[in-house]
C-alpha cells in the first residue's frame, strides 16, 4: 500500500532527492546526446522527428520525478523515470560505433516494454494481476530474444529495418544469414506489433471492463497507451509489410503515436495525484457539512471521495449492530476485493463505518482526512439514526400492539358467536318448543310471558350479533373488504353508496381499511345530519385508498373524539395516515391510506 507523501525521516529523503537531481541531470544530458546520436548516424531522419522522439521520453522523466517526489512509496515514479532512459537509450543503436550498436540494439526494444510496463502498473506503482503479470514477462523476454538472435546472424554488408544504408557490425554475430535476419525482423514485428500489441489492447479493454466506477474514471489514461499501442502496431506493420506505403501515411501515424507517447506520462501523472487535489478539498468538506443534514452525509462524503458507491453504516450500541441513517440495521460486508471497508473511531469507541471502493484503500491519506473532516458530522449522523432507530422500534411496537388487539377481537368474536350467542339461540328455541306444548288451554298470561321472553332472547341474539360484528365481522374474513362494507352500508340508517375494490388484501390492512369505514360511518350518522353517504376503497400506487364521504355540517378533525385519534394510531401503525378535510357546512370526507405493496 501507498505509504503516503511524506518521509520517515530527513536523511533518506535528502538522500532521495539527491538521486531525483541527478537522473533529471543525467536524463537531460542522455536526450542530448540521444539526439545528436541520430542526427550524425541516421539520415533518414530530421531534426523536427528526432526532437520529438527525445521529448516524448522527456515527458516519461518529468512526470516519474514528479510522482516520485508526490508519491514516494508508489513505484510508479521511477518506473516511468526507468522508462525514459530506455526511450533514450533505444537512440544509441544506430551508432556506428560496434558496441554501441550491439548493447543498444540488444536493449533496445525495452523501453516500449516499460511503456507497456507503466501503463499497467498504473495508478499503484505494481502488477497485480497473474495475465496482466504473465503478459509482461512474455513481452520483456520477446524484446530480449528476438534481437539477441538477429545479432548471432547479421554482418554488416545487410540494412537492418529502420536503419540506413551503413554498415554496422554486430560483436555476437556467429554466422551471417541474410535470410535468417529478415525472418526475424518479420517474425519479431508479426509477434511484438502484432499479437502483443493486440493483446495489450485487450488487456486495457479488460481493466476498464472489470473496473468500478471510480476505478474507471482513474483508468481513462490508459486508453492513450491503447492508442499509442494500436498506431504504433499499425505503423510497423506498414513499414514491416507495405512495398510502397505513401509516405504521408507513415509521417502522419508517426507524428500521431509521437504525441500520443509524450500524453501517456503526464495523463498517468495527472491521474496519479487526483487523490492529492481531492484531499486539497477536504477544507471545503468541512464546510459543506455544516449545513447538510444526515440524509445528505453520505452524498457530500461520496463526492470528496470521488466514489459514487459509497455506503455509510453507524454503529448504535443499543442494538449491538450498525444501521443507516434511517435506523435501520445493515449487514457491514467483509473487506475484501469487492468492497472495502473503512471503520471510524470515536475515543477508541466505534463510531461508524465506510462501505467503499476498493481502489481508496492506495489512498489512505485522502480516506482518513475526509473521515476526519466528517467526524462531528457522523456524529450527529449517528444520534440521528439512534432516534430513527428508536422510532422504528416504536412504530414495529404499535404494529405489534394493534395485531394483537385484532387477534383479540377476533377471538371475542369466535367466543360470542360459539358460546353466548348460541346458548340464547338454544334457550329461545326451547322457551319456543315449550309453548307449543303447554296446548290451547294454557293460562293467556304464562304464554304471554313465554312469547315475550322468547322475543327477547332474539333480541339479545340479534345485539350479540351486532356486536359481535362490529369487533370483528366474520363477512370480513370470508368475503373480503368489499362484502364487508356492503354489509356495513345496508346495516346504516341512513342511504350508504359503496364503490370497492374485490381484491383481497393482508387481513390486519382489510381489518384497518374496514375500521376506518365503521369509524367514518357512524361519526357520519351521530353527527353529521347528513341525508347521503358514501365510501370507497381503492387500490393505487401501492396503497389502499378508503374515503368516507357525506354531505352534512362538517366541522369533523381528528382530535374530535377518541374514535379518530385510535383510527390515527392505527393506521400509522401499517405505516399509513389519517386525513380529514371538514369544512363547515361542505361536509366531511375522512381518506385513509395504507401502504399495501404495488
Amino acid at each position: 500500500m501507498d505509504s503516503g507523501d511524506g518521509p520517515c525521516d530527513d536523511a533518506p529523503m535528502s538522500t532521495t532527492r539527491v538521486l531525483q537531481v541527478l537522473l533529471a541531470i543525467a536524463g537531460a544530458l542522455l536526450g542530448v546526446v540521444a539526439y545528436r546520436v541520430q542526427i550524425h548516424n541516421l539520415p533518414l531522419t530530421t531534426s523536427l522527428r528526432s526532437g520529438a522522439t527525445v521529448v516524448a521520453a522527456w515527458a516519461f522523466l518529468v512526470a516519474g520525478l514528479v510522482a516520485w517526489s508526490r508519491r514516494p512509496g508508489n513505484r510508479l515514479g521511477p518506473l516511468m523515470v526507468a522508462t525514459c532512459f530506455a526511450l533514450l537509450a533505444r537512440q544509441f543503436r544506430y551508432s556506428h560505433d560496434a558496441l554501441a550498436f550491439t548493447a543498444f540494439f540488444l536493449l533496445g526494444e525495452l523501453g516500449y516494454v516499460l511503456v507497456a510496463h507503466v501503463t499497467l502498473a498504473y495508478p499503484f506503482g505494481r502488477v497485480t494481476d497473474r495475465l496482466e503479470r504473465a503478459f509482461i514477462a512474455v513481452a520483456y523476454a520477446v524484446a530480449l530474444v528476438f534481437p539477441f538472435g538477429i545479432l548471432l546472424v547479421h554482418d554488416d554488408a545487410e540494412r537492418l529495418r529502420y536503419f540506413d544504408l551503413s554498415p554496422r557490425e554486430s560483436l555476437l554475430l556467429v554466422t551471417p544469414s541474410h535470410d535468417t535476419v529478415s525472418f526475424l525482423q518479420d517474425a519479431y514485428a508479426f509477434t511484438a506489433y502484432g499479437v502483443l500489441a493486440a493483446c495489450f489492447v485487450a488487456l486495457i479493454a479488460r481493466k476498464l471492463a472489470r473496473a468500478t466506477p471510480r476505478a474507471r474514471r482513474i483508468l481513462a489514461p490508459l486508453l492513450i497507451a491503447a492508442v499509442v499501442a494500436a498506431l504504433r502496431a499499425v505503423l510497423d506493420s506498414i513499414i514491416s509489410f507495405s512495398n510502397a506505403a505513401p509516405p504521408h501515411i507513415t509521417y502522419d501515424l508517426f507524428w500521431w503515436q509521437v504525441i500520443a507517447l509524450a500524453a501517456l506520462p503526464l495523463a498517468l501523472l495527472a491521474g496519479l495525484l487526483r487523490a492529492r487535489l481531492a484531499r486539497a478539498h477536504v477544507g471545503e468538506l468541512v464546510v459543506h457539512l455544516e449545513t447538510a443534514s444526515p440524509d445528505e452525509l453520505r452524498d457530500e462524503l461520496a463526492r470528496a471521495l470521488d466514489d459514487p458507491t459509497l455506503e455509510v453504516a453507524f454503529w448504535l450500541p443499543e442494538q449491538d449492530g450498525f444501521a443507516n441513517a434511517e435506523g435501520h440495521p445493515v449487514t457491514v460486508p467483509e473487506d475484501g476485493p469487492a468492497r472495502a471497508v473503512t471503520r471510524i473511531e470515536q475515543d477508541g469507541e466505534p463510531l461508524a463505518v465506510l462501505v467503499h471502493d476498493p481502489t481508496l484503500r492506495e489512498e489512505p491519506k485522502l480516506v482518513e482526512g475526509v473521515a476526519a473532516a466528517a467526524r462531528l458530522a457522523l456524529q450527529n449522523a449517528r444520534l440521528h439514526a439512534e432516534v430513527s432507530a428508536q422510532l422504528e422500534t416504536v412504530k414495529e411496537s404499535r404494529a405489534r400492539i394493534v395485531a394483537a388487539a385484532d387477534e383479540e377481537r377476533r377471538r371475542i368474536e369466535r367466543d360470542i358467536h360459539d358460546g353466548a350467542q348460541q346458548r340464547l339461540v338454544a334457550l329461545a328455541l326451547e322457551l319456543r318448543s315449550a309453548q307449543r306444548r303447554l296446548g290451547d288451554d294454557v293460562d293467556p298470561e304464562l304464554e304471554a310471558l313465554l312469547s315475550t321472553a322468547a322475543d327477547e332472547l332474539q333480541v339479545a341474539v340479534d345485539e350479540l350479533r351486532e356486536l359481535a360484528q362490529g369487533i370483528h365481522p366474520g363477512v370480513l374474513v370470508q368475503g373480503g373488504l368489499a362484502a364487508a362494507l356492503e354489509s356495513l352500508a345496508g346495516r346504516s340508517p341512513i342511504p350508504v353508496t359503496v364503490d370497492a375494490t374485490q381484491e383481497r388484501f393482508a387481513p390486519e390492512i382489510e381489518g384497518t381499511a374496514y375500521f376506518i369505514a365503521t369509524e367514518g360511518l357512524a361519526n357520519v350518522v351521530k353527527h353529521s345530519g347528513a341525508s347521503h353517504a358514501a365510501i370507497r376503497a381503492v387500490h393505487l400506487d401501492g396503497r389502499l385508498v378508503v374515503e368516507v364521504e357525506d354531505d352534512g355540517v362538517g366541522g369533523a378533525a381528528e382530535r374530535n373524539g377518541s374514535g379518530l385519534r385510535g383510527l390515527v394510531d392505527r393506521v400509522e401503525a401499517q405505516g399509513g395516515r389519517l386525513l380529514v378535510e371538514s369544512r363547515p357546512g361542505a361536509g366531511t370526507t375522512l381518506v385513509g391510506e395504507i401502504p399495501c405493496g404495488s
